[in-house]
Order: C-alpha cells, then sequence, then structure tokens
C-alpha cells in the first residue's frame, strides 16, 4: 500500500513538471529600435522561439503584438524617444490569460513585415518587425552643371543595425568598421571634382541586399563599391581582398530579367529602353550580353587598380580580383566590387582595422583605384569626360618632374592622365597635359 501511495505522488509530481513545462514563460528580454531612412526595425529578443500573433488598428494607427505564454521584462517607455515613425511602446490588456500583449502607437500606416529568427551569433530567439515608408525614395536625377554630370559611385557599409557582421576577439563589430571607412571614402570622392558619392546607409541600422542594389539604381550610380571585413574560424588568415561577381552568377540574374524585359528594362542599364522594346529575343539577349560584358570589364579593372592601391597600405589576401556569389553584386547594369578590407578574426588586423588612420589609408585606397580608372575612363557626359587637355610632345632632356614643374601640375596627375605605371618618357612620346 505504501509503495503505490509513492509511486502515485512520484507520477503526480511528474505529470505537474512536464505541465510547468509545457506552459513556461517566454522572457521578452529586450527590444532593440533602429531607425532608418526608409524603414524602422524592432527587435524583441526572446529567451525562447516566439509564438505569436498582430494585427492593426486605425484611427489612431497602432500595431498590436501578442506573445502567447510570454511576460515582459523591458522598460518600455524611452524606447521610442528617437524614432519618429514610433510614438511610444507600450503594454495593453490581452484576453487571453498568460498572453503579453504590447501596443506600438504609430504616427502613419506602414507597410509591414513580421518574422521570427533563430539563434545565430551573439543572437538567441528574436521577433523581429519592419515599418517601411509606403512613399520609398524616388528615381533622383542629378541635374547636370553645363551639361556635364559627374560620375556617381554608389557606396556600400556592410551589414549595420541588429546584423553586426564578424565579430573580432576584441569585440570589433564588422558594422561599425565599414561604416567608418566608408564615411572616410565618401569625404575622399566628394572633394575630386567631378565625382560625387552616395551613401547607401549613412547610420548604425539595417539595409536588406536586395534594397541595397536598388537604392544604387535609383540613385542612378555609375559604380558600386560595398565595405566589408572578412573573418575566419582560426585567427591565422589575414589581409585585404577585392572581389567581383561570379559570371554564372550575373548570367542567371540575366535570363531571370530578360525573361520578363517589358517589366525589368529598368534593370538592364543604359540599353533597357532599347531591349524593352527590340521584339527579337536573340537581339535582345545580345544587347543585354554586351552590357553585361562592360559592366563586368570596368569590374574587373577597377577591382586590379584598388588592388595596387591597397597593396601599399596593407598586406593582400589575395593579389588578384577574386569572383564570388555575392546578393550585393549581383546587378549586371553596375559596375561593382567588394572589398574585403582585412580580417577582422586576425589580431593585429583588427587593431588596426579599428585605427582610424588606417581606415583612412584604406579608404584612401579605394578612392585612388576608383578615381584612376574612370579619369582614365570617364563616362560621356560627365565632367571628367570634357576635360580638355594640352599636348606636350617629349623632347631631349625632358623628365615628368620637369613638366610637372613647367606646367605646374603634379608628376601623379600626369601619370594619371596618361595611365603611366612608371616615371619613364620616352623621346618624341606625346603626354596629355592636365589642368593645373
Amino acid at each position: 500500500m505504501r509503495q503505490n501511495i509513492i509511486i502515485l505522488v512520484f507520477l503526480t509530481c511528474l505529470g505537474a513538471l512536464f505541465s510547468a513545462g509545457a506552459g513556461a514563460t517566454n522572457n521578452i528580454e529586450g527590444v532593440r529600435v533602429w531607425p532608418a531612412p526608409e524603414n524602422t526595425r524592432l527587435v524583441f529578443d526572446l529567451s525562447k522561439k516566439p509564438e505569436y500573433s498582430y494585427f492593426s488598428l486605425s484611427n489612431p494607427q497602432r500595431l498590436v503584438i501578442d506573445f502567447k505564454n510570454s511576460q515582459n521584462l523591458v522598460e518600455l517607455s524611452k524606447l521610442a524617444q528617437k524614432d519618429n515613425r514610433i510614438k511610444l511602446i507600450r503594454t495593453s490588456k490581452a484576453k487571453k490569460k498568460g498572453t503579453t500583449r504590447l501596443v506600438l502607437e504609430l504616427a502613419e500606416d506602414y507597410k509591414l513585415t513580421v518574422f521570427s529568427l533563430a539563434p545565430a551569433g551573439p543572437y538567441g530567439d528574436r521577433l523581429v518587425i519592419d515599418l517601411y515608408d509606403k512613399n520609398r525614395i524616388s528615381r533622383v536625377v542629378e541635374k547636370p552643371k553645363n551639361g556635364r554630370r559627374s560620375v556617381i559611385i554608389g557606396i556600400d557599409a556592410g551589414h549595420g543595425g541588429d546584423d553586426p557582421g564578424s565579430i573580432g576577439a576584441k569585440g570589433s563589430y564588422e558594422k561599425k568598421v565599414t561604416l567608418a571607412i566608408a564615411k572616410k571614402l565618401q569625404s575622399l570622392i566628394n572633394k575630386e571634382k567631378g565625382m560625387k558619392a552616395v551613401m547607401i546607409r549613412k547610420g548604425d541600422y539595417h539595409v536588406n541586399l536586395d534594397r541595397r542594389t536598388k537604392i544604387a539604381r535609383q540613385k542612378q550610380v555609375d559604380f558600386f563599391v560595398s565595405i566589408h571585413a572578412d573573418a575566419f574560424r582560426t585567427s591565422k588568415p589575414n589581409g585585404a581582398a577585392v572581389w567581383v561577381v561570379l559570371n554564372k552568377r550575373v548570367e542567371s540574374e540575366m535570363a531571370l530579367w530578360l525573361a520578363n524585359r517589358e517589366k525589368n528594362s529598368e534593370l538592364l542599364g543604359g540599353g533597357g529602353g532599347v531591349i524593352k522594346n527590340t521584339v527579337d529575343d536573340n537581339l535582345a539577349i545580345t544587347l543585354a550580353d554586351m552590357n553585361k560584358e562592360h559592366s563586368l570589364e570596368v569590374s574587373v579593372n577597377t577591382a586590379s587598380k584598388i588592388l595596387k592601391e591597397l597593396k601599399k597600405v596593407t598586406r593582400l589576401h589575395n593579389k588578384l580580383p577574386q569572383h564570388g556569389n555575392f546578393a550585393v553584386l549581383k546587378s549586371s547594369d553596375i559596375p561593382s566590387v567588394l572589398v574585403e578590407t582585412g580580417f577582422i578574426s586576425n589580431h593585429k588586423d583588427e587593431l588596426n582595422l579599428n585605427s582610424a588612420k588606417h581606415q583612412q589609408k584604406l579608404a584612401h585606397a579605394i578612392y585612388t583605384g576608383v578615381r584612376d580608372y574612370f579619369v582614365a575612363h570617364p563616362p560621356m557626359g560627365t565632367y571628367l569626360a570634357s576635360i580638355v587637355y594640352r599636348q606636350h610632345k617629349v623632347g631631349s632632356g625632358e623628365s615628368l618632374s620637369i613638366l610637372a614643374q613647367r606646367y605646374n601640375v603634379t608628376v601623379g596627375s600626369l601619370k594619371l592622365v596618361n595611365n603611366l605605371t612608371s616615371n619613364v618618357v620616352k623621346i618624341g612620346q606625346t603626354l596629355r597635359i592636365p589642368a593645373s
């Protein structure tokens, strides 16, 4: 009898334990708000995979999220102070017991996406809410001055917001390093007459990979530079590398676009209008292929020039342009490179990548490589293409330094406009002389 009672008590306790486990509370441990120019991202950090539902209310505009079997551990009142899309985040009474109801009081009606994320890197289970402006940025066309437009360079600082990228041994975040270098590169490009920089992200917020190339296209960039810091499972690898898109990826993307070229003609670059209206499929493919080949040629040539400059300021992990399957490089109409500025997982590289002085050197190397290409190959209709050079035939006893002094220009500018790789010139050689 006594033995039966013991067994009954044990089974009762065991059942209670399983029952408690089944309804165990999921804690809301953190809420992060990431305002961006076109959207605001909210990330809820939870102790377990979230069970949730949501709905919207109007007059006034609100988003209501119900977290099943949960409790909130976060002070909400001041979370949205720096965001103008969310007026307030607060709790409200839910109909169902054990449910935590959070209410977002919104400034207006936004396009909404809600999804959960499994644990990854430094983060646990999350619920992500993106509030997108319904009127997103429109196509921006620069008004040329005197018929001469600038060469526009799109600068993409990798990662951002709730996506830190790779994390170094000393806790360095890739997203912070890339933004610092990107801002320095922007400053250098904007100081160059005839060139203009466009930042894909200007602060610590998230931009979807597909959106990055769309922004670049809307800004009508001539060239796209994505800045990153590499990482590996060990600390041994180090050095910089420059990547261009894998040709197979470009071909697959092009096939998709051509299948519906009426809708997607704007994705095919300058020849998009012609391709859109071409009845002959073979001709459309030929035109698109020419566009693709030109874009790849510009990408590879500029990558080579950037590597040449990076070699002067840091070790190279790869001495030649590498080809990779990167989503951010997929647009065949925009010449693009991805610059890995070093390995944040390497102790020495991590130290350098956090140095403002080294960041400036990296930015200057990227800037010089891009500038050198576009000075030598300026797009039609740009200020760089309109520059008229004087000509000089090299005589006996003349050198680059003598000519630079005579025409009040630098040796570097003489080499740049004449595409010279050394200071050696020959008698009878005709040189272009840039404006002083």
